[in-house]
């Protein structure tokens, strides 16, 4: 009985193993394959979302760098690449976006944020440096009156 149990906890194991297959691809060219590496690090999978299509498991992905890998074997340049996955899927496909009136606020965004955080965190240390004002100071003489019993 434990022999079968041990068969079947191995038997298991290797399915995992086999269905683990790794994408292998022959390049005509040498540089290929470094196009490759830089293309599929460069594009985002449509279905992870904050994953390249370079590390995603996705069938998606998997179809994506197969597409590469056959626009490569064609003599496209890296360019013409990445346009055709960004009229499929849009500029989301792309990691780095180009630069453009709807991307400039993902550029400049940040850069811009910083000078209003700064400013913030100034406003801040002043109002925690300064003494606390009396209360009392500006109200009417008669409240003031009243509030000392």
């Amino acid at each position: 009985m434990k022999r079968w149990l041990t068969a079947a906890v191995l038997a298991l194991g290797l399915v995992g193993v086999a269905h683990a297959a790794i994408d292998t691809y022959e390049f005509a060219r040498d540089g290929d394959r470094e196009r490759f590496r830089e293309l599929t690090k460069e594009l985002r999978c449509p279905k992870c979302q904050n994953q390249d299509i370079a590390d995603s498991n996705a069938p998606i992905a998997a179809d994506l760098r197969k597409e590469i890998f056959r626009m490569l074997g064609e003599g496209k340049d890296n360019q013409q690449i990445i346009d055709f996955m960004v009229d499929r899927y849009g500029e989301f496909v792309r990691y780095k976006p180009a630069l453009t009136g709807k991307t400039a606020l993902l550029w400049f965004g940040p850069a811009a944020l910083l000078p209003g955080a700064g400013l913030v965190v100034m406003a801040v240390i002043v109002a925690v440096r300064l003494p606390p004002m009396a209360a009392t100071r500006y109200l009417p003489k008669s409240a003031n009156a009243s509030t000392n019993c």
